[in-house]
């Protein structure tokens, strides 16, 4: 075991122990909480659904009496896919509205637009979806799956399970699938995979002419090895994208399709049935088989007051790190940012899916990974689930992040320690 896993697995064993402290308060007083997803442009099928969620868990703690005794009022936002604007109306937030914690932002891109304004600001986003890693940053507090909660076990399941030998790289050209991507590369040559067994092809955000590119995956995979498709695409460019892939009758049993970024919400506006046998990884389906799972789907239906609204991974994240919050509120005894991120390392809540989520001292979360099959419902037939993995910030497979570790405890409180320099900011933190 090398040394940066050691001191990754030192992490996880010396975790704080989270106790509930309940501070004095203003009984009439509120807590404000920031909002903000994209409501409009191109990401609004994705993110409309985590407002939603946002606003469905903060009525819930209200109704148990708030935190700290307070009322929490959402504060909602809306800056309509456009990653400038996602600085702007975060700085809104914290400025103007004085919120205490922001939950939002889906695309790395919008991410990375609002860092410099939670670090000028010390301010706290809860960041819910999926990503490429490469990042711990003190003002963030990440609970969608890093890489190796993901994209490097769904690439291992295509391998074990399905023979897998040449990979299409599929994405939308940002930051989180070229990233993702280069991971990706390099893990799979190191397996052995050769580079003219990789194809990696990127298209723009809202692309909808997916003939060509769909063409070119089938002529790819009809080289004599089984191939698969890892794809990054985000957003609306799922529906004509998997649409084509049914009109060219590209079917799960010849070339695999795994999303990284397709879930119960994105199926629902496509016709499903040339799609049955294609697979996601997620650490969350809305068809897992919990008590706690069910209640909230109940909760759902019942916030919403309709039936046909579907779960997805994204909200399950979205419902770990509100919780986490409020129990790193009570723990403070305070929503002071500054107090609350202390706080929240060792904070553990229930999943969805039978565990626990564990914040860790780099800010990631502890997930199972789990592998769903679509079916003709929209739905996903989990055909894999591991047991929690340890969020990684930095990926062991690229040489400039290989020897960087992230603890934001004192004494460390480096997001880019480097292990073989023994110095903090080894990269961007």
């Amino acid at each position: 075991m090398n040394f940066k896993a050691q001191l990754k697995g030192a992490l996880l064993g010396t975790m704080l122990a989270s106790t509930a402290f309940h501070g004095a308060f203003a009984a009439d007083d509120t807590i404000k909480v920031g909002i903000l997803h994209s409501l409009s442009g191109t990401m609004a099928i994705s993110e409309t659904t985590l407002k939603d969620a946002m606003l469905m868990l903060i009525d819930e703690q209200n109704k148990k009496g708030g935190v700290l005794g307070k009322k929490l009022e959402a504060v909602v936002v809306d800056p309509a896919s456009n990653w400038p604007l996602f600085a702007e109306k975060a700085r809104e937030l914290i400025s103007k509205d004085k919120v205490s914690a922001v939950f939002g932002c889906w695309t790395s891109v919008s991410r990375k637009s609002v860092l410099p304004v939670f670090k000028e600001l010390d301010s706290v986003l809860f960041y819910p979806v999926q990503f490429e890693g490469e990042e711990s940053e003190r003002n963030v507090f990440y609970t969608g799956a890093a890489p190796n909660q993901q994209a490097i076990p769904a690439v291992d399941y295509l391998m074990k399970n399905e023979g897998v030998e040449r990979w299409v790289l599929e994405g939308t050209d940002y930051v989180y699938p070229r990233t993702t991507n280069k991971i990706l590369e390099a893990y799979l040559k190191s397996k052995g995979v050769k580079a003219e067994d990789i194809k990696v092809n990127y298209t723009p955000f809202g692309f909808s002419d997916w003939q060509t590119e769909v063409a070119a995956i089938k002529k790819f995979g009809s080289a004599g090895k089984k191939t698969a498709v890892i794809s990054t695409v985000n957003g609306d460019a799922n529906v004509p994208f998997y649409k084509e892939l049914g009109n060219q009758g590209v079917k799960a049993e010849d070339i695999p399709v795994m999303a990284f970024s397709v879930g119960e919400e994105e199926l629902a506006g496509i016709d499903t049935k040339p799609l049955v046998g294609h697979l996601a990884a997620w650490n969350y389906f809305e068809s897992v088989d919990t008590p706690a799972n069910a209640e909230f789907i109940k909760e759902w239906h019942a916030f919403t007051k309709n039936d046909k609204r579907v779960t997805n991974d994204p909200m399950e994240a979205a419902y770990i790190g509100f919780n986490m919050w409020v129990k790193a509120v009570e723990k403070a005894g305070s929503a002071d940012p500054d107090k609350v991120i202390e706080a929240l390392p060792g904070v553990t809540v229930p999943n969805l899916s039978g565990g626990y989520a564990s914040m860790m001292p780099n800010h990631y979360i502890t997930k199972p990974v789990l592998i769903g099959e679509v079916q003709e419902n929209g739905q996903f037939d989990i055909v894999s689930q591991t047991p929690e993995v340890v969020g990684d910030a930095w990926s062991d497979y690229l040489p400039d992040s290989k020897d960087l570790i992230a603890d934001w405890r004192m004494p460390m409180n480096c997001g880019n320690f480097n292990v073989t320099t023994g110095k903090c900011g080894g990269k961007g933190s």
